[in-house]
């Protein structure tokens, strides 16, 4: 199906995913033999919302993506597709397969459907927006408010639907602030640091003058930060905001509108979230820092902690400019990163639990079994874990784990929502599937 030109259609820009609600009960004190009895990975009942179909079919896509020439030209490869049997039949050919693989439904009335069959196994829902951009992709104000248009939906929907006692979404800020943009910011930030009442009064539609940034980009910058403050407002005390991290050369810019979201909205609790990529070796700087922010400024902290996944392209990067490697060297480095945030996190949620709240955002079921036990041998605190499904290894069928459906990868770019989420998705998933069992895939992987 073709995207429309003006605004596109809601279904082709959410994702939904499905957290395990038995991870986000109360945990009672020191009950360590309770959590490993219901954290049974292995448990066969998961599959019982499958279809042979559905399973043969999950079966046959991650063969072809354990093939890296495939993986790795799966654009070019789509574009010819496209050309040799024209959009129409390249649609219908994709939409059985790999789209039916990564969606949930195309209207409400379907993902209704499909959260309804997950629930039975313990699983609540999470939409997302995955629009983004990368340099020279930038698409206008018209298109940014198109976005913003998109996300606020995704708020109602969220909100309105009895999907989930605690409805959260997530989104990312390329799609209402031009990468850039971005990268200027944290360009200039490094420099000479932006005070955050300064972003606030923004926010508040207050004609702030930013240094170093020129008149239209300054009024690009007030255009974007209004748009996420109509986001923030429609969904503070309502649905829980997760803002994606991206790129390092832009992370820093994305983090400091995070931040000034949360001090604005997160007075009474953890209504905009930030994410925290342990793949890179100053994650847990950034992290403590964040930390030390929420302290001093005043707000809650929402943390959503997730392994990485542009690894090969912050490699490139690094090399071809001459820097240091940002990403850890080898997987067992990564683990330690998360693991130490997760126990950082953990820490402070056992110390204030109304200020802090986190989502082990992981495929990897060592971290998932050791934030359950650290909640339960810390005090009753919440911890929500996340999982994307269509992927590799069983699906979850227990207490401490969730699961993901992309609806549609899309960012905001012409061709069917289809070949968008088969470009996004299969070079995260390209390991052989022996490899990626039980949660133990490459560190690239969230």
């Amino acid at each position: 199906m073709m995207l429309s030109r003006s605004r596109p259609s809601l279904p082709h820009l959410l994702s939904l995913r499905l957290l395990g609600t038995g991870a986000s009960r109360t945990a009672a004190v020191k009950q360590p033999d309770l959590l490993s009895a219901t954290l049974a990975f292995e448990e066969p009942g998961a599959f019982r919302v499958k279809s042979l179909g559905e399973l043969l079919r999950a079966l046959g896509i991650f063969g072809l993506c354990s093939f890296p020439v495939l993986v790795n030209n799966c654009g070019k490869l789509m574009s010819v597709g496209r050309t040799l049997l024209g959009r129409r039949v390249f649609s219908l050919l994709l939409r059985p397969t790999v789209y039916a693989q990564f969606v949930a439904g195309e209207n409400e009335s379907e993902i209704s459907q499909s959260i309804e069959k997950m629930s039975v196994l313990g699983l609540r829902p999470m939409l997302a927006v995955p629009i983004e951009e990368d340099l020279g992709e930038s698409t206008g104000e018209k298109r940014y408010d198109d976005n913003m248009e998109t996300m606020l939906e995704c708020v109602r929907l969220s909100h309105s639907n009895a999907w989930s006692k605690d409805p959260m979404m997530q989104l990312k800020i390329t799609a209402l602030l031009s990468p850039e943009l971005c990268v200027k910011l944290t360009t200039l930030i490094t420099q000479q640091p932006y005070d955050l009442n300064l972003l606030v009064r923004a926010m508040d539609g207050e004609p702030i003058k930013f240094p170093g940034l020129n008149e239209s980009e300054v009024a690009h910058f007030l255009c974007g930060l209004q748009r996420l403050n109509k986001i923030a407002e429609a969904s503070v005390n309502k649905v829980r905001v997760l803002v994606d991290a991206e790129y390092t050369y832009m992370n820093p810019a994305l983090s400091l509108v995070t931040i000034a979201m949360m001090k604005k909205f997160n007075k009474d609790g953890a209504w905009i979230w930030n994410t925290y990529q342990c793949y890179l070796k100053e994650s847990r700087s950034v992290l403590l820092e964040a930390l030390r922010l929420s302290n001093d400024e005043g707000f809650c902290l929402g943390v959503k902690l997730v392994r990485g996944a542009y690894m090969d392209k912050e490699r490139k990067l690094a090399e071809n400019e001459g820097r240091l490697d940002p990403v850890h060297q080898c997987w067992e480095d990564t683990n330690d990163s998360y693991n130490g945030s997760l126990d950082v996190m953990l820490e402070a949620i056992s110390q204030k639990p109304e200020r802090y709240r986190i989502i082990v955002a992981t495929h990897n079921e060592e971290s998932v079994r050791r934030a359950a036990k650290r909640k339960g041998g810390l005090c009753s605190i919440q911890v929500h874990a996340i999982r994307l499904s269509g992927r590799h290894g069983p699906l979850p069928g227990a207490s401490g784990s969730g699961e993901s459906h992309r609806i549609a990868g899309n960012s905001q770019r012409e061709g069917p929502a289809e070949a968008r989420v088969l470009q996004k998705t299969e070079p995260e998933g390209r390991q052989p599937i022996g490899l990626l069992h039980r949660g133990n895939p490459l560190h690239t992987l969230n």
